[in-house]
């Protein structure tokens, strides 16, 4: 591989002569813009706005735009009398756990290779020290005419670096987020994680570019005087979707893609879907949904229950009060019919003994 740039690490007291060489490659498909009357390509010229002149390269510097529109010319010689002393060393400044580098910082990669047979052994202490400590250098460096920082890193036996942002370059996520309050149901993390686990872990590198593939597919069909069928647009964005309903799809999704068998009760593939509708307006059966409703029955089953039971204890209540009443009522009447009969016995006696003595 071409390096790009020649320098060395600064390790402490210790120089690795290294050779920068870029670790990606960008495999996109590019296209150049053409006249469509004629097919004839469509080039940019360097212009000058004031003599209206093409201008080669030779004759085009540099210069700082000022607000109001002013150039202020800056020249080679100028950006080289600047002090820079990481203009051709990488400066190692701290070694950090890799946990600590924010990947919003991540910027180009590149491979460090050791530059001649004397930086083979203390590039190998600095990659091998890196593996031990299972920590990353952070460094600086300069590129392209500016200084940049990096990370330094192993990758099987080679170090590599990423390039990273400057920590005032990266912008603040406010006012990013969601501003309304949302609140995400158990049922709804179970399913999530769920998903998750069906998806399990992939081989890196069996991912690849579709639509890449798709038009390289277009190319050759062009260049051959093929026509080929437009694929089927996906209408599926912007809808509003019930978020369990979706949920339970891509579980049932997931398994059947890996092989797995549906669970009992899941709807396989070709069963009946039914239509998707929102939150507020779903029916749920069984699950989470199921039991609140059947405990709220419960509960207010058992509460009828308990009123219908107040109710009806006065009214024993009463019954046994009349009860009462009506058994004294009957107690005293019996007692005055035994008072009645007692003395209607003593008035016989009376006179029986008064007839007995007129006799006499």
């Amino acid at each position: 591989m071409r390096s790009i740039w020649n320098g060395a690490i600064s390790f402490g007291l210790v120089s690795i002569p290294i050779k920068l060489v870029n670790a990606t490659e960008n495999h996109s498909v590019s296209f150049r813009q053409i006249h469509l009357a004629d097919g004839g390509r469509i080039r940019y010229r360097k212009v000058c706005e004031i003599d209206e002149q093409e201008v080669a390269a030779a004759e085009i510097g540099k210069a700082y735009e000022e607000p109001d529109g002013s150039m202020i010319p800056i020249t080679d010689e100028d950006l080289g009398s600047l002090p820079l002393p990481t203009a051709r060393t990488i400066e190692i400044v701290a070694f950090v756990p890799a946990a600590s580098i924010d990947p919003l910082q991540m910027d180009a990669a590149y491979y460090l290779s050791a530059n001649g047979v004397p930086a083979a052994k203390p590039y190998t202490l600095l990659r091998e020290a890196l593996k031990r400590s299972q920590k990353v250098a952070v460094a600086k460096y300069a590129l392209r005419g500016r200084e940049r920082l990096g990370m330094l890193r192993v990758v099987d036996d080679v170090i590599a670096m990423h390039g990273l942002l400057w920590p005032d370059e990266i912008r603040s996520p406010e006012g990013v987020a969601p501003e309304t309050e949302v609140k995400v149901r158990d049922a709804e993390l179970d399913l999530a994680d769920a998903l998750m686990d069906t998806l399990g872990e992939v081989d890196m590198d069996s991912l690849h570019d579709d639509y890449r593939e798709a038009v390289e597919e277009l190319i050759a069909a062009k260049a051959e005087g093929r026509t080929m069928e437009p694929a089927e647009p996906d209408d599926s964005g912007g809808k509003v979707i019930d978020l369990i309903a979706a949920l339970e799809s891509s579980v049932r999704a997931a398994k059947e893609a890996r092989g797995e068998e549906p669970e009992a009760g899941e709807k396989t593939a070709d069963a009946p879907v039914a239509e998707v509708t929102s939150l507020t307006g779903r029916k749920k059966s069984g699950g989470t949904g199921a039991k609140k409703k059947a405990a709220a029955s419960t509960e207010k089953t058992a509460a009828s229950t308990k009123k219908s039971a107040s109710s009806r204890a006065p009214a024993k209540k009463t019954a046994a009060r009349s009860t009462k009443k009506s058994a004294a009522r009957t107690g005293a009447g019996t007692s005055a019919k035994k008072t009645t009969a007692k003395a209607d016995s003593k008035q016989a006696t009376k006179k029986t003994a008064s007839r007995k003595r007129a006799s006499a």
